[in-house]
């Protein structure tokens, strides 16, 4: 059993405050509570909220623009506070004082919520045409305006809009604070060499990477054993959490809540479909890959324990140092600027990178200021690791190309967030396959292999989980039973004859944190979307360099002022078209093809 103990990063958050008991720190949570309250007396007395139509002159247009420029600071302001406080939270979830001040930041924020809710019932009410033509904030802003208008008119009342604001701190984000708080506490009693220790589920999930089999399948066993003891709690937000965003969205007058989230994502039916149905079209290709991985395990059908099992041989032991130096070299050879970037995160300590009891399960990298990033991972001398790295660095570059935009523009859609840290994982993923022996080549593709698994086939899974359960949900709550019935259903589904179909994995619907959020439901479609279409931008770097340097970072800081089939169609992309996603898709039948071969040749 291998268990990483070298000492890795922590970030440092001091560049912004020293620590939660600092004065600045006070000084700027007691800016934010004061500048959201001076923001409501704005509101008041320039009468910003649902109105008869308004015409548009002169003085409009000053209230506007001056309401613009507040509620940007403010957000900014806001995000900062938030960014840092939660920082201490996702590495220990037991600080109780951070606990305390993000609690009572929410409570402040819900009046935030419900002025960007009256904001955009003001906009509602508005000639935004008109507008866009008589002020050059608005026009910078036409895409946000006129999403706004429409937005506007799903809106419920001003009163009950202001109550469910309320309401969502003791609901939706109180369940999810549940979650987050009970899955990273969860220690986990495991046996190895005679001995039982107690682990934290992140690490217990960790050694599902470890190269012996009875390893992978006692963390397995122990890790199922261990959910049920959370699960009522778990199913119970869950239930609450779905049930709050069926009741909005019906309240709301979207068709579904799945309607909302496109919506929200700034993308439509039809690109959804084509990108679902040539999913469905390479579950077959995928299967094939599964297959070939059983076999070179020796196994008839590959149980849920071996989907991460290492294989092949790599002589790198991929130290975190290692790590670091080799992504900044990779990343070089794209440009100086996008190096130099990697350089400076790691120079700065931007990387929380050690696993440890009261962190959570995963990786995430969030803004604090403009440009200015922070990445949360639990690393492993291992590929998938540097692959992760390299993941969520590209998000931090996103963030660093998002900086010159107003704030109201820096906030990207799910599906267009996973542009950038997708293009930076192939670099890195093309850049350490093209120098491997054929025992590497298999090792690097099945790790490449795993994550497309994950995003194409696993999502799907997740995608039609959180389906039936939105359906089953309308009409009263489920049972943890349901709940595991209805995850071993869609996995079937799924991975179908790919993986044995009595070892599979009933929990995952506790393990994904993604389904626990009132704000983000069907969270799990974006990353599949974000990982074909970085592909598909990558296919175009390959064709012609120069010409994707020169747009693409205007791309990255445009992701939050247009729709995703206008942002796509500047490169030439019909997003709407199956065959985009198809050609995609290739990119990884090509890999799949590349690593049964390397299988039949080593005689399994």
């Amino acid at each position: 059993m291998t268990v990483t103990t070298r000492q890795l990063p922590h970030w440092d958050m001091t560049p912004f405050f020293p620590s939660l008991e600092a004065p600045a720190y006070q000084a700027a949570f007691q800016g934010v509570i004061q500048g959201i309250a001076d923001l409501v007396q704005d509101f008041e007395s320039h009468g910003i909220d649902k109105r008869e139509a308004t015409p548009v002159d002169a003085a409009l247009v000053g209230q506007f623009e001056t309401i613009m420029d507040r509620l940007g600071a403010l957000t900014e302001s806001v995000r900062t506070v938030f960014s840092y406080t939660q920082s201490f939270i996702a590495t220990n979830s037991r600080d109780n004082l951070a606990q305390a001040k993000l609690s009572e930041l929410q409570q402040h924020a819900v009046k935030l919520a419900q002025l960007n809710t009256r904001f955009t019932a003001w906009l509602g009410s508005l000639d935004v045409e008109a507008l866009i033509q008589q002020s050059a904030v608005a026009a910078d802003h036409a895409f946000l305006l006129r999403k706004a208008k429409e937005e506007a008119g799903h809106l419920m009342s001003p009163a009950e809009e202001s109550l469910a604001a309320e309401l969502g701190v003791s609901s939706g984000t109180a369940w999810a604070k549940l979650h987050g708080n009970v899955t990273s506490q969860l220690s986990v009693p495991l046996e190895a060499e005679g001995e039982t220790r107690k682990l934290p589920m992140s690490l217990i999930r960790a050694l599902a990477t470890d190269r012996d089999r009875e390893t992978r399948r006692r963390a397995y066993e122990a890790e199922l054993a261990a959910w049920p003891t959370v699960a009522v709690p778990l199913a119970a937000a869950l239930n609450s959490i779905k049930g709050e965003v069926i009741t909005l969205a019906r309240r709301r007058r979207w068709p579904s809540p799945l309607d909302e989230a496109l919506f929200d994502n700034n993308v439509d039916r039809p690109t959804l479909d084509a990108m679902m149905g040539a999913a469905r079209d390479a579950f077959p290709h995928f299967r094939r890959y599964l297959r070939a991985k059983a076999r070179l395990l020796g196994a008839s059908q590959l149980p849920w324990y071996d989907l991460f099992a290492p294989v092949g041989v790599s002589q790198q032991v991929w130290e975190y140092s290692d790590a670091t130096q080799f992504i900044a070299e990779q990343f070089g050879t794209y440009s100086p600027r996008l190096r130099d970037f990697a350089r400076q995160a790691f120079a700065e300590n931007w990387v929380d990178a050690e696993p440890r009891d009261g962190k959570r399960d995963g990786a995430f990298c969030m803004g604090v200021t403009p440009g200015v990033s922070r990445i949360f991972m639990n690393y492993k001398p291992a590929f998938n690791s540097v692959s992760t790295l390299a993941h969520e660095l590209g998000h931090a570059y996103h963030n660093l190309n998002l900086a010159q935009r107003p704030p109201l523009q820096r906030s990207s859609p799910m599906v267009l967030a996973e542009t950038a840290s997708t293009f930076c994982e192939t670099i890195v993923f093309q850049a350490v396959l093209s120098q491997a022996s054929p025992q590497e080549s298999l090792a690097l593709l099945d790790s490449s292999l795993q994550d497309a698994t994950q995003v194409v086939v696993d999502i799907t899974s997740r995608f039609l989980f959180e389906q039936g359960v939105f359906e089953r949900r309308a009409q009263r709550e489920l049972s943890i039973e349901e709940f595991n019935a209805l995850m071993l259903d869609t996995q079937r589904q799924t991975y179908g004859d790919g993986l044995d179909p009595n070892v599979l994995h009933p929990y995952m619907w506790a393990v994904k944190g993604h389904y626990y959020s009132s704000a983000r439901s069907f969270y799990n479609y974006p990353y599949m979307f974000g990982l074909l279409f970085g592909l598909g931008l990558y296919a175009l770097y390959q064709q012609d360099a120069d010409a994707f340097r020169a747009s693409y970072d205007e791309l990255l800081a445009s992701t939050g002022m247009a729709d995703a089939a206008t942002l796509a169609q500047r490169f030439g992309i019909d997003i709407r078209s199956q065959a985009f996603w198809q050609g995609s898709l290739d990119i990884v039948r090509h890999d799949i093809d590349r690593f049964e071969a390397l299988v039949n040749e080593s005689g399994n």
